[in-house]
Formats: structure tokens, sequence, C-alpha cells
């Protein structure tokens, strides 16, 4: 089979890498609107499979015309092409997978369903980490039980080693950390969505050999599931992992408006706090330490008629082998894995649909093991 990878990012390094050692398949096409950076990703992460070549992700004609060649791809750009990607897959017959990350972008995907299922093509959004394979094991979680009461996500890629003040680094974008940190964030209480603010509902977690650490509600983590699990569960929610007081600090330089698009006027010059905020972050947080990637999946309820609790969990840490870091690991890996699943027909769903309704997590969970990321479930 052939698979192509469209950027050449951090993400899309990671999905090339894994995907040219996947199982069948034949040839992984690395694109980018940088040609010089896909060609360097396709030859250090290809395995020798891996050819390149220039797409603007923009350019819908260019990319029907590249995905014609494929029977899947990987989107690993920003979220805001992944409308106009979702249209491209669906007119040149390609399944396609994305990393998301914003709610109404996926909103407009779904609405290509009929489009995309008249095309024999499955679209599946939101594929990575948080959002993104935390679905599938609340899917899993909701399959064992009788009834399910509540569902609890809290996931968080940290420094092996925290730095103060913030104890944090950057691990996928500037960009992205400040959305999740800024965006209102939807889940479900007494069985309805509910909006509530980000980088609240502070409380306190544990990880066995890691320590004391906080999670707060952010905003993106919970993707469709408030949507396909309204009036069937009573309360989920979604909370970002950081070290502790890390949202006392963090919180204040945003309601002060640092993260906000509107400008401002210094020196005579306008500017855009967000932007400001997101270099000095980029400067400041991108140590490149080592990293690591906590995941844990709470899922309550009845069988039996007796009380039962799933839990679902993950300790990642940076592969010194390879040099990915625990994020690209468990935010591109599944991406891949959804994608190789699609091309290979173990999805056999069309049409554009959440991957909590599509993944089989008994085909799934086994590709995360090979991949070495060791999921433990206790019931």
């Amino acid at each position: 089979m052939r698979i192509a990878v469209i950027g050449a990012g951090l993400m899309g390094r990671a999905v090339v890498y894994d995907l040219a050692r996947a199982d069948g398949v034949q040839s992984v096409g690395v694109f980018d609107v940088n040609a010089d950076l896909a060609r360097e990703v396709a030859e250090q992460y290809g395995d020798g499979k891996a050819t390149a070549a220039r797409l603007d992700a923009g350019d819908i004609e260019g990319a029907v015309e590249v995905l014609r060649d494929y029977a899947a791809a990987v989107s690993c750009v920003t979220y805001k092409h992944n409308v106009d990607l979702t249209r491209a897959a669906v007119r040149a017959g390609c399944h396609l997978v994305d990393l998301g990350g914003n709610n109404d972008v996926v909103h407009s995907q779904l609405e290509m369903d009929g489009e995309a299922e008249q095309a024999g093509v499955i679209v599946i959004p939101d594929c990575g980490l948080a959002p993104g394979m935390v679905s599938v094991m609340v899917a899993d979680g909701i399959a064992r039980l009788d009834r399910t009461e509540s569902i609890r996500i809290r996931v968080g890629g940290l420094p092996q080693s925290p730095r103060p003040p913030l104890n944090y680094q950057i691990v996928f974008s500037a960009e992205g950390l400040i959305n999740e940190y800024w965006e209102p964030c939807v889940i479900l209480e007494d069985g309805k969505k509910k909006t509530v603010n980000p980088m609240t509902g502070l409380e306190l977690l544990e990880f066995d050999g890691i320590g004391k650490l906080e999670a707060f509600f952010t905003s993106g983590g919970t993707s469709t599931l408030p949507d396909t699990y309204e009036g069937k569960v009573r309360s989920l929610d979604y909370k970002t992992i950081r070290y502790p007081g890390h949202c006392q600090l963090f919180r204040p330089m945003l309601e002060i408006g640092l993260g906000s698009r509107r400008k401002v006027e210094v020196d005579g010059q306008t500017a855009e706090p967000r932007a400001v905020f997101k270099a000095v972050l980029e400067r400041t947080l991108s140590s490149g330490d080592l990293d690591m990637v906590l995941v844990r999946v709470v899922v309550e309820g009845e069988r039996d008629d007796a009380a039962a609790t799933i839990v679902y969990e993950i300790v990642d840490r940076q592969d010194m082998k390879t040099g990915l870091t625990a994020m690209m690991r468990t935010t591109a890996f599944p991406a891949a894995i959804i994608a190789w699943m699609a091309a290979a027909g173990q999805i056999t769903a069309r049409g554009v649909k959440p991957q909590e309704l599509v993944v089989k997590p008994s085909l799934f969970f086994p590709q995360l093991k090979k991949r070495s990321i060791k999921l433990v479930i206790r019931e």
C-alpha cells in the first residue's frame, strides 16, 4: 500500500518514520510547502521507502492530483487546512486522517460525511493523542460496561526534569498550547453538553514513580466525544496534566490578554499580543530536554448490576534510540496506525466519522504495543 504524509514538521516526520516501517507499506510520500524539508525528512526517516515533493496544503487541485496516487493520507499540517484536504481526499478517492485540534474545523469536516461515503472513502479527524487515541480508550471502556456514569480524561506532555518557573517546555507548538489554554472547553455534565472556561477546575493527582501533579480544563481534548455520548453518559471531561503550580503562574498571563489577537499599539507600531507571547514562549520554553507523556482515562459505571471502574494508563518517555520525543510518538503514531488500518481495510466504515465510532480498540491497541507504547488497562 502507498500512504502520503502532508506536512514535514515534528509530527510529520514521526508519521513518516512509523509508516515506512509498517507491515505492507510499499512507499510513503512526503509532501510539504518546503520541498527541501520534505526531501530531508524522506531521507532521514523514510527507511528507503519514502519519496518527497512540494505541495501547498492550501492548493486543493494540487492535493487532489497528489492523493489520487495513494490509498490513504495523514494530514500533519495546521488544522486550518483540514477542510480543504478533506475535500481533496474525497475527490481523489483517498482515505484521510488528521491531527485535528479545532472543534469548528472538525464540525465542518463532518458535514461532508455524505460526500465521503458516496466516494467510498473514510475521513477521520482528530487522530493524535488528545484529541486522538484517548477517544478509542473511551469507546473501549463504554463497551466493557452495561451503563457508563462518568469519564475522566487526563493527559499531559511534560519535561522529565522540570525547569522553573513554569516547569514546562514546548512539546508540540506554542500556538497549540495557547489555543488549549484560551479557547472554551466542552464537557458533559448531567448528560448534557456544557462549556467551561480553560485553566479552571484545578485538581491534584499522582502517577507512580513521578509524584504529585495537577490537572485543569483545557480545550479540544474531548473532540467529538460530547456529541457522540450526550444523553448516554452523565459526565465526561478532559484536563491537561502539569507539574504543580503551573496553572497558578500561567493563567494570569492570559487573563491580562496575552492570548488575545486584538492588536495593541506599541511605540507607534501595532502588534498582536498572542504573536508576541507565542514568540516569547518559543524562545524561552524550547529547551529540548527529554520529555514524557502521561495518559489516564477513567471510565466508571455498572456491569452485572455492580459498580465498575476501568482505568487506562500510559507513561511514555522519549525514545533515546530514534530521538523521537514521547509527544511525537504518542501523537503521530496513533494517526499513522489509523491511516494504515484504513489503507489495509481494517476500517470498513465510509464517510467522515469520529474515531470512537469506527476504530476497533481490539485492532488498535495491539498496534500501540508493537510500537512500545505501553497501555495498561486495570479493571
